[in-house]
């Protein structure tokens, strides 16, 4: 007879990504070299060429030459681009009411807690929303206002 064994459960905030609520969808990028160049470099790779890029769901395989000349492959996600900022940045500024922004708000708090930011990026994302919220909060007192 097979045992049951018996699964051990790691606590995780309910809640999900910008890729899983498909706000995004990364893996349909055509990202370019010169683009990931630029990204590695931040991450502190020392990166000759790139030499091939793979697309999955939530996350990017990029193999290239670093500068020994050696061939290096890796794992790498979507949120070290330029391109995730600006992405994150047309859908805060794409929020019509206090309700999706919300929702929003609830699912950048759990990117923040999980995933790894670049610092000055998080900060921008972070400034984007507040702006955003009191952008829509003058909005509703003026509809308010004129309703009156």
């Amino acid at each position: 007879m097979f045992r049951n064994l018996r699964r051990v459960k790691k606590y995780r905030r309910p809640g999900s990504n910008l890729i899983a609520a498909k706000n995004i969808k990364p893996h349909e990028w055509k990202i370019s070299h010169a683009e990931v160049k630029e990204a590695l470099k931040h991450k502190g790779c020392e990166v000759k060429k790139v030499r091939k890029i793979r697309y999955l769901k939530h996350q990017v395989c990029i193999s290239f030459w670093d500068v020994k000349g050696n061939v290096c492959s890796s794992f790498f996600s979507y949120r070290i681009f330029t391109r995730w900022e600006t992405t994150v940045l047309k859908l805060i500024n794409c929020c019509d009411d206090i309700r999706e922004w919300r929702r929003l708000n609830r699912i950048m708090r759990y990117e923040f807690a999980y995933y790894e930011y670049l610092e000055e990026m998080e900060k921008v994302l972070q400034t984007a929303l507040e702006n955003r919220l009191y952008a829509l909060k003058a909005t509703s007192e003026v509809a308010v206002f004129y309703e009156s």
